[in-house]
């Protein structure tokens, strides 16, 4: 049990780069409450990635008739889309709004985020952008992309092993743990000049850094003093203090939306599961998910706050739960024909990306909570891919 939860920590080498198996979208539910789509983009490039980007949303269905809104994307120079959308047969205008990106690439994703809203109410989280660990050259490297693998940037280049990249919420920093010396320590990768400085390197093991809500704080898991232990520190990585003090294995920080709480896992009551307490310190109270023996890798939904998702020991495999923290009750929301780990919400409370991990494989899905629609956002050409993060539009 303890060589497997540190395996899902991430404490454990990477597996090589081999082959992998595109294996699609896989085992959807239906969900009565789809909203059917006409889309329709002016040059074949921006059909394809509209098409793309609905094709893995949960709540819509694309129809090329009897559609309850139609959407239509034209661009308007390099880095501009043009969004309008008209409700029914009738053609009755919604909406027509002109979207500004980084790119024209970029610009589409953001004009779908538009037609999502105003289609169905719900936040958009097209736009958004990852960090991921990669092996395409054969080694681990932290990479970013958005969320459909296109703009992918490298940004590490020494051949350590590196893990759980985390984004600061204003996009400009990213923290991570890597192995540059004997011992994992946590480190801060800057984007708009690539420095990378230590963060935490204390003796032991340093690992899963993870930046608050504001940015102003940093929970990680320090094992210099002894035992695995949640610690928060500035921005900085100074004015470090203990949070928790046992003989168990702590691991996985994660802040609640408004930065009054955090939940990490610990192993205290003989296997993992998860545990809330206040971020100022205090007595951490258990999260019941009477759903496995083995919960870990918790995060919480900025989206739906009252959204937990976890993932857990089914079996013989690990898939996705999700924890309603109103209703008190868990729910398995993946599917997955491999193991399915690391779930990281997108903005708008109902979608996740998490890996896929087969016995020599590591993918990134896109997964609808609600179908368990899960739609592979990887390519089989660019090799094992894992451990995403997300950084909302």
């Amino acid at each position: 049990m303890q060589n497997a939860f540190r395996l899902l920590l991430g404490l454990a080498l990477v597996t090589p780069l081999l082959a992998q198996r595109d294996i699609g979208v896989v085992n959807v539910d239906s969900d009565v409450s789809t909203i059917a789509l006409n889309v329709l983009s002016a040059t074949p490039e921006l059909q394809n990635l509209a098409l793309q980007a609905f094709n893995t949303h949960g709540r819509d269905r694309l129809v090329a008739s009897g559609a309850a809104y139609s959407v239509t994307f034209a661009p308007v120079g390099a880095n501009q889309v043009t969004v309008t959308i008209t409700k029914g047969s009738a053609g009755t205008p919604v909406a027509s709004e002109t979207v500004t990106g980084s790119n024209l690439r970029n610009a589409l994703l953001r004009a779908a985020d538009v037609a999502v809203q105003k289609t169905s109410g719900l936040r958009g989280y097209f736009a958004g952008k990852l960090a991921f660990v990669g092996e395409k050259t054969g080694r681990t490297e932290i990479y970013t992309s958005d969320l459909f693998f296109g703009d992918v940037l490298k940004w590490t280049n020494d051949g350590k092993q590196v893990m759980t990249p985390r984004w600061a919420p204003d996009g400009s920093k990213i923290v991570f743990t890597s192995y540059r010396t004997t011992f994992p320590d946590i480190y801060v990768l800057e984007l708009n000049n690539r420095r990378i400085s230590l963060l935490a390197s204390f003796k032991g093991t340093n690992s899963g850094g993870r930046y608050s809500p504001n940015g102003a704080q940093v929970a990680m898991v320090l094992s210099g003093e002894g035992n695995a232990e949640v610690y928060v520190g500035n921005a900085q990585g100074r004015q470090i203090r203990r949070l928790t003090n046992n003989q168990a294995v702590e691991a996985s920080p994660a802040w609640s939306p408004d930065g009054s709480r955090l939940l990490f896992v610990s192993d205290s009551a003989g296997g993992p599961q998860l545990y809330l307490m206040s971020a100022g310190g205090g007595a951490p109270t258990r999260l019941a998910t009477n759903i496995s023996g083995y919960c870990a890798e918790p995060d919480w939904s900025a989206g739906n706050p009252n959204k937990i998702a976890f993932t857990a020991k089914m079996g013989s495999k690990y898939q996705i739960g999700v924890f309603d923290l109103s209703a008190r009750v868990s729910k398995i929301v993946t599917k997955a024909p491999t193991d399915a780990i690391e779930a990281v919400w997108l903005a708008d409370g109902r979608h996740i990306v998490c890996t896929f991990r087969g016995a020599n494989t590591r993918s990134l899905y896109l997964v609808d909570t609600e179908s368990s629609k899960a739609t592979r956002l990887s390519p089989t050409s660019f090799g094992n891919a894992l451990g995403a993060a997300y950084l909302a539009p």
